[in-house]
């Protein structure tokens, strides 16, 4: 998979494209080498040139322009093979279920279709699951780790902070390397990680020269993690996910410490060696050179490394991404090209 190159461009579509993750993928399919961008929506900027409303693409994209986000009129051109949702969650089943009816391959980029229970999705969101007939249908896609998940019609791309912590724990969890229990992981997101929007926490003075933890219990993205870590360990993983506002526009940086139990930092070196071998997207840094955010802004990679505390008995793992590549946009493109037989890394460096 992602090897044998089509000879006919992919039609692609963008819906949502007027916050960041959505303009970020404009960005990205614009420049794709094996892809042509043919439908860009937003309804706040309908009618409008993409050229005129990102002006970072002025003279890249000067005739495509916004249409409206009318889902049935999207499902319904067959320009389209795939579409991108950039969507609130709640909002972005409404547009899932016509495009799959309509034979469209999506990749939805919301809390959706992440959680394959309805109740859990439900205690975390605070509504009704809006399609649990699809959520059937639907693929948590990490790309590094999912396997089988190509016949899907529809897959779900990884929330940012999960990115950062599965990437890392996945494997750990899978060789029993790590406990179900008793792991803290406190994350530091740039504040573009709260999507495009006016609020007083995200204002410049708030913000700049400032840093604090918030949903410090039940955060929505905890749901996400936990699931997926069960479901490799066998049975319940409950950790204590502490996020943080930092004072910077993107990035995410992570600190998990977890018990090691009498296991060695070698065995964990060895465990992510043979799950991330020759996978373009994870770096994976000597022991005791912890990961900077500065370094994989801009890029689609996660670079992690780890210690073992012999004082404590605690693996402290650390990982670095960029909220909006790795931890969204990039990674939804990762998927595309992965599903539709491209390089995994084309469009991507």
């Amino acid at each position: 998979m992602g090897k044998t190159i089509p000879q006919a461009k992919a039609a692609v579509g963008v819906v949502g494209a007027s916050g960041y993750s959505g303009e970020l993928l404009v960005q990205l399919l614009l420049r794709h080498p094996h892809v042509d961008l043919t439908c860009v929506t937003s309804r706040q900027h309908a009618g409008k040139r993409v050229g005129d409303v990102i002006p970072s693409l002025r003279g890249v994209a000067d005739e495509l322009v916004f249409v409206d986000s009318d889902a049935e009129k999207l499902a319904a051109d067959d320009r389209v093979d795939l579409f991108f949702l950039a969507l609130p969650h709640g909002v972005a089943a409404g547009y899932a279920q016509p495009f799959v009816e309509a034979g469209k391959k999506v990749i939805d980029l919301s809390a959706d279709f992440r959680l394959t229970s309805p109740e859990v999705y439900q205690t975390y969101y605070g509504n009704k699951h809006p399609n649990v007939n699809l959520l059937k249908r639907a693929v948590y896609v990490l790309p590094e780790w999912t396997t089988g998940w190509e016949k899907t019609p529809l897959a779900a791309a990884p929330g940012c902070y999960p990115t950062g912590v599965l990437l890392p724990l996945l494997p750990l969890m899978k060789e029993k390397l790590l406990p179900t229990s008793g792991i803290v992981i406190s994350s530091y997101s740039g504040v573009s990680g709260a999507g495009r929007k006016v609020a007083e926490d995200f204002l410049f003075c708030e913000r700049a020269e400032s840093s604090k933890a918030y949903g410090v219990s039940g955060h929505r993205h905890l749901s996400e993690m936990e699931e997926q870590l069960s479901d490799v360990a066998g049975e319940k993983v409950v950790l204590q996910f502490i996020p943080h506002l930092a004072p910077m526009r993107r990035g995410i940086a992570t600190t998990i410490v977890a018990p090691a139990n009498g296991h060695t930092v070698e065995e964990l070196y060895a465990c992510w060696e043979e799950a991330y071998a020759d996978r373009p997207f994870v770096t994976i840094l000597p022991s005791g050179q912890t990961p900077d955010t500065q370094h994989v802004v801009g890029s689609n990679r996660l670079d992690m490394s780890a210690i073992l505390d012999k004082r404590t008995d605690n693996f402290v793992i650390t990982s670095a991404e960029d909220n909006l590549m790795k931890g969204a946009g990039g990674q939804a493109v990762q998927i595309m090209n992965l599903w539709l037989g491209y390089p995994e890394t084309a469009g991507l460096l």
